[in-house]
């Protein structure tokens, strides 16, 4: 294969270099026609992710307020009983002494009482809070859920539609770079990542060049069109070739025009 690759003449090279820009071409149009499908779908997914760890986070968070709730609630009921026992101890005492120990005890747990009533209204009111953040953030999953969901059926239906296609053109693509040395791909590759539209070839149109559309000197179109060598715009860098290219092909003749 190598040895092919070497025998191949200049205007060989190029027939195979123009040839496959259009089936890279023709890859890249599906590629549009999926537009930021993929990309988006990723996005979302990633959000989703975001959102799924946020919303655990906050049912954390609202269920240890929630406990924090019920554990000053069983303190108040503990100090409440523990007044009522002391306040039933309080009809048996022998000496003041006994008295004020079981008065002093008694408020106590009032003030317990009191505590236990200001960190509950404490607790809810970050419990109300992260409630309410913890719902604007499951109002906001549902609506990503249901964007992706609505943003991958759009990509399937394009896949489904196009994957045969990309696949064949893929193949073809495969085939064709096995004709080209690896020198010349290396700078065709380089080239059509280097520009959005992925051109590398491009036709010589109007005097100009196809791809940045500047002016092309009469000498240089005189010489790409000879084919007698590998010619780049000295503007964009691009592989020019002339409009009759791919005419009087030995393998598969086309009517010029």
């Amino acid at each position: 294969m190598a040895a092919a690759k070497q025998e191949q003449t200049v205007q060989e090279k190029l027939r195979s270099l123009y040839e496959l820009q259009g089936i890279d071409s023709q890859i890249d149009e599906i590629g549009i026609l999926k537009g930021e499908l993929p990309i988006e779908v990723r996005d979302l997914e990633d959000e989703i992710t975001g959102l799924q760890t946020r919303i655990n986070r906050l049912t954390d968070q609202v269920n240890e307020s929630k406990d924090e709730i019920s554990r000053h609630n069983a303190n108040i009921n503990e100090a409440e009983q523990l007044q009522i026992r002391y306040k039933q101890q309080l009809d048996n005492v022998k000496n003041n002494r006994e008295y004020d120990a079981l008065t002093k005890e008694i408020d106590m747990q009032d003030l317990e009482v009191k505590l236990s009533h200001k960190r509950i209204r404490e607790a809810e009111i970050t419990l109300e809070a992260k409630q309410e953040t913890l719902k604007a953030a499951e109002d906001r999953m549902t609506v990503k859920q249901g964007e992706l969901e609505t943003k991958k059926v759009e990509l399937e239906k394009i896949i489904e539609k196009t994957v045969k296609d990309e696949e064949k053109l893929q193949r073809k693509s495969n085939r064709n770079r096995k004709k080209i040395n690896d020198r010349l791909l290396k700078s065709y590759d380089r080239i059509r990542n280097n520009y959005r539209n992925g051109l590398a070839v491009v036709t010589v149109a109007r005097d100009s060049c196809g791809g940045c559309f500047n002016r092309i000197p009469p000498q240089t179109q005189v010489e790409i069109a000879a084919r007698k060598k590998i010619i780049a715009c000295e503007h964009c860098g691009r592989i020019l070739v002339d409009n009759e290219i791919m005419v009087d092909e030995p393998v598969a003749p086309e009517t010029a025009g």
